[in-house]
């Protein structure tokens, strides 16, 4: 394996790969600070033709070949810190050594930045889903979240009673699962021609139970355009967390504008097991940001809830604690500063502000849109 990994660099950090590396990353910098430029020549433009080529060539292949990548490169890492900490215990870490550990890490780096960004990443800087959608997106008051609230828990607590466990037990079967999560889009695509999906790439996630542990429920991978589901939690998040995903397959980066996306997209299908994953997970944002603000009032929200929520509340409650420890608390601490590097400052935070979305959506619209 150590000396395959060597020719493989050899073989690639060529000098003219470093060259096409250094300009490509510097374009993509610059790109970076036009959001219109972005939003016209590589979400609408060039995006939209390689997403649908990376799911026309995975979406057939039954697993996710994104994840296999992802283990490899794992594998990568681990053996290059072997030959690290090898070098330094046999004493052979030289200046010569460290030059050239040093290259293979900035050419490592900047190779998967390069391509991160053509494939997906750019998308961050887009203009997004309140340009297409002409929303005034702005601060919000306790008064707006009152409303939204109680809105959102009117709904929640009116599906909860209609959504059974034989529904339920019907999306064991993923690909019903991501099939319906398709025909919401269709739904939503009738209404917003933006929002079409076509040919899906949904996959179960391989890692799915290590996922517990390290605090994921889904993810999307920029470089197969594959979306993977964590399969494992509980079935009444497994709908919109699949609409979530299939938002980033869109373009839609950010993490408030997915949730937003997947929201229209549940909501628009005539489904309660789909319209209440939705309704749950937008009732926890609204109420949870309620609770920063005024505690009583939040109170009050929850004792108005239905049975089934309160239910399900608690397993999730439950299923949380049973996986949570403190490598997860790394990686999301990670992933949250990853979060703040691509444009969105709140970090993890950043998937509660579909909060602001929402009310910006009704205020244009009506309550009845929500």
């Amino acid at each position: 394996m150590q000396q395959f990994l060597t020719r493989l660099f050899a073989r690639i950090m060529k000098s003219w790969s470093w060259i096409l590396l250094i300009i490509l990353s510097i374009l993509i910098k610059w790109a970076s600070w036009y959001p219109a430029w972005v939003e016209r020549n590589y979400s609408q433009g060039f995006f939209p033709w390689i997403a649908k080529a990376q799911r026309f060539l995975f979406g057939w292949i039954p697993f996710s070949i994104g994840d296999i990548f992802y283990g490899f490169l794992t594998l990568l890492i681990l053996v290059k810190t072997f030959q690290f900490f090898k070098a330094i215990f046999k004493k052979r870490f030289t200046r010569q050594y460290f030059k050239s550990g040093l290259q293979q890490f900035i050419f490592f780096f900047l190779f998967i930045y390069v391509f991160f960004n053509l494939f997906w990443g750019l998308n961050y800087d887009r203009k997004g889903i309140a340009y297409q959608l002409k929303l005034d997106v702005k601060p919000y008051t306790l008064a707006d979240l009152d409303t939204l609230a109680t809105v959102i828990l009117d709904r929640t607590n009116y599906y909860a009673q209609f959504v059974s466990e034989a529904q339920r037990d019907s999306f064991n079967k993923k690909s019903r699962l991501f099939r319906s999560a398709q025909e919401a889009y269709e739904a939503l695509g009738k209404k917003y021609s933006f929002l079409n999906y076509r040919s899906m790439s949904m996959k179960p996630s391989i890692y799915s139970y290590l996922g517990n542990y390290l605090g994921f429920q889904g993810y999307y991978n920029p470089f197969s355009g594959e979306g993977q589901v964590n399969t494992t939690i509980p079935r009444f998040l497994e709908p919109y967390v699949t609409t979530h995903e299939m938002a980033h397959q869109l373009g839609y980066a950010k993490e408030s504008e997915a949730n937003f996306v997947g929201f229209l997209a549940c909501r628009s299908y005539q489904s309660n097991a789909f319209r209440y994953s939705t309704y749950y997970d937008m009732y926890n944002y609204t109420v949870g940001e309620i609770f920063l603000r005024d505690t009583s009032l939040a109170k009050k929200f929850q004792e108005k809830r239905h049975p089934q929520l309160i239910k399900d509340v608690k397993e999730y409650k439950d299923f949380y604690k049973r996986y949570h420890n403190f490598v997860q608390d790394i990686v999301l601490w990670g992933y949250g500063n990853f979060l703040k590097a691509n444009n969105q400052p709140a970090g993890k935070r950043s998937y509660n502000e579909v909060v602001a979305w929402l009310i910006a959506y009704y205020k244009k619209f009506g309550t009845d849109a929500l």
